[in-house]
């Protein structure tokens, strides 16, 4: 089976899917509630964020300075047409696994009625 269109590497590891999916339901998020979310480290959900940034994917804003410094994040529009391309991709992953075990489910059958 070849990887249907869509299908995006970067976003496909666990993480990152868990990442652009919960942004993909807000505008934007702090970077509190995403690493709270996900039940990430700082450092872990930093080298996501940094790495879907780079490819465009998303944005990141600091705000304030200090102790109340703020980061929040969202999905460029980039991102988010990534994003519903590899779910879309997936969806035809598993709508094609599901005929092939109904092709192969009927084949039996038919050896088993002979």
């Amino acid at each position: 089976m070849s990887t249907p269109a869509g299908f995006d590497e970067l976003i496909h590891p666990a993480t990152r899917l868990s990442v652009v999916a919960l942004l993909a339901a807000t505008e934007w998020a702090d970077f509190a509630f995403v690493r709270d979310s996900l039940s990430l480290s700082d450092s872990a959900l930093s080298k996501q964020l940094h790495t879907l940034e780079g490819a465009g994917y998303l944005a990141i804003q600091k705000e304030g300075g200090g102790r109340n410094r703020r980061t929040k994040v969202r999905l460029t529009d980039r991102g988010r047409t990534a994003f519903e391309g590899h779910v879309a991709a997936l969806r035809a992953i598993v709508d094609s696994a599901g005929l092939a075990t109904g092709a192969a489910q009927q084949h039996s059958r038919a050896e088993a009625g002979r």
